[in-house]
């Protein structure tokens, strides 16, 4: 089955896939290349690449593909368990793990190891989400906590949400911070330019982050950040912003950069009030083998 849009071009002009992402908002442009290699795009009945540009009088015919139904699939992925009791389980995350399915990520994410290792799962989320309160970016390392019940699961999001939880990560970031702390509050939204990325703008989303220097290096500083809010990718654009981008990042850093697994930042420090017990609860993962083998070998060099 197919949804078809057409689009009659009447003074836009420039490349087929920049002219349909500024019309159809609820598209990215990666989408809409996508199709376009696909052969799912025509001009006036014929297909055309991805270079094409629009004339006036165009007309324009988008087959939209039904999304696949994604299959939920347990996979023995040996999780890292830090913390599991009847309502709660606290995951340490490896780098290059996605969180949830979804389209190109079907399986071996998050979500997949945890239908294989744990019971029971809150449902509060959609059916590929059962169980995630809170998520870090794929080539993000660390710990993020998982609700075993649908009452565990209000409870956790509601401190998410009243900003009682703590989260604290460490950052390898570009550039030597000259001030020992910080304090960023800048909002965030979905990026103008590219809709893969998040920037700051006016407009968007409150954010704040808090920083702490830890150690300097030659061209590098290694902090510890405290998050206030948790905006998509957050930390990575905060630091972007002032000027220190998180090494390795591949949306928002140089290019020229440490070799690594994506960004050096990890989600240390977790801790949270257990929604049925009450009690303070924290827990702590150890920097990821990679970020300790770069901090040694950055201590050397200096």
């Amino acid at each position: 089955m197919e949804n078809e849009i057409e689009v009659v071009i009447h003074e836009e002009s420039g490349r087929i896939d920049k002219v349909l992402n500024e019309r159809l908002k609820e598209y990215s442009r990666s989408q809409i290349q996508q199709w376009i290699k696909d052969g799912q795009v025509s001009v006036d009945d014929q297909p055309i690449k991805a270079n094409y540009k629009v004339s006036k009088g165009d007309q324009i015919l988008i087959r939209i593909p039904e999304p696949e139904e994604l299959e939920l699939i347990a996979e023995d992925l040996q999780l890292d368990i830090v913390y599991e009791d009847e309502d709660v389980v606290v995951i340490n995350k490896p780098q290059g793990m996605v969180v949830h399915p979804s389209a190109g990520h079907s399986h071996g994410t998050l979500v997949n190891g945890l239908l294989h290792q744990i019971k029971d799962l809150s449902s509060i989320n959609d059916v590929v989400r059962p169980g995630i309160v809170h998520r870090i970016d794929k080539d993000t390392s660390g710990l993020l906590m998982v609700a075993k019940n649908d009452q565990a699961h209000e409870a956790l999001a509601k401190q998410l949400k009243d900003k009682t939880s703590l989260r604290k990560y460490v950052a390898l970031v570009h550039g030597e911070i000259p001030h020992e702390k910080g304090r960023i509050e800048a909002p965030i939204g979905r990026s103008k330019v590219d809709r893969k990325m998040q920037a700051v703008i006016e407009g968007g989303k409150e954010a704040v982050t808090h920083f702490e220097v830890l150690e300097r290096f030659t061209d590098f500083t290694l902090i510890e950040l405290q998050l206030e809010t948790g905006r998509t990718h957050q930390i990575r654009v905060h630091m972007q912003y002032i000027g220190y981008p998180v090494a390795g990042d591949p949306l928002y850093g140089p290019k020229k950069t440490l070799k690594g697994n994506g960004q050096f930042l990890h989600a240390k420090l977790l801790g949270f009030t257990h929604p049925k017990t009450g009690e303070n609860l924290v827990f702590e993962a150890p920097l990821p083998e990679i970020f300790q083998k770069t901090l040694k070998q950055l201590r050397e060099n200096d």
